[in-house]
């Protein structure tokens, strides 16, 4: 990758719904090479789609937290092909220490935020965090120095 798809990717990052010629204006290359510098991208798997961001609160889910999960071996959450469907789970990591997952949740109400706590739990010990704001909702990732 050189400077030119790093700055693609940051134009995209901000708005992936640029047109090839308004993405070709912004970054000076003719829409042609930018369409295919795109294209490159997305089959060397650098980027992986494009996503709506959706603001939780707006549309009811407004109960969000992070669940860190400390259950191990057959019956982990991370094994249970069920549990990334299930309408709460919003991202689930893999992490080091002493949690082996950590779950993005989001929820209509405590009630229901209480109910999926009690759907983990036959898993391990599920530890939640509630999110009270989020300041710095996402970092582009841009080339490192």
């Amino acid at each position: 990758m050189d400077e030119m798809d790093w700055e693609i990717l940051r134009e995209l990052q901000d708005n992936a719904r640029l047109s090839f010629n308004e993405l070709s204006r912004r970054v000076h290359l003719s829409p042609p090479a930018v369409a295919e510098r795109v294209r490159r991208l997305e089959t060397a798997g650098v980027i992986t789609g494009y996503h709506a961001e959706i603001d939780a609160e707006r549309v009811g889910w407004g109960v969000n937290a992070f669940i860190r999960m400390s259950c191990y071996g057959q019956h982990c959450v991370l094994r249970d092909p069920e549990v990334p469907g299930w309408p709460e789970i919003r991202e689930i990591h893999r992490v080091t220490g002493d949690a082996c997952s950590i779950l993005k949740v989001a929820a209509e109400s405590m009630a229901t935020f209480e109910r999926l706590i009690d759907r983990l739990a036959r898993y391990g010990r599920p530890s939640s965090t509630m999110i009270l704001s989020t300041p710095l909702p996402r970092h582009a990732l841009a080339r490192g120095e």
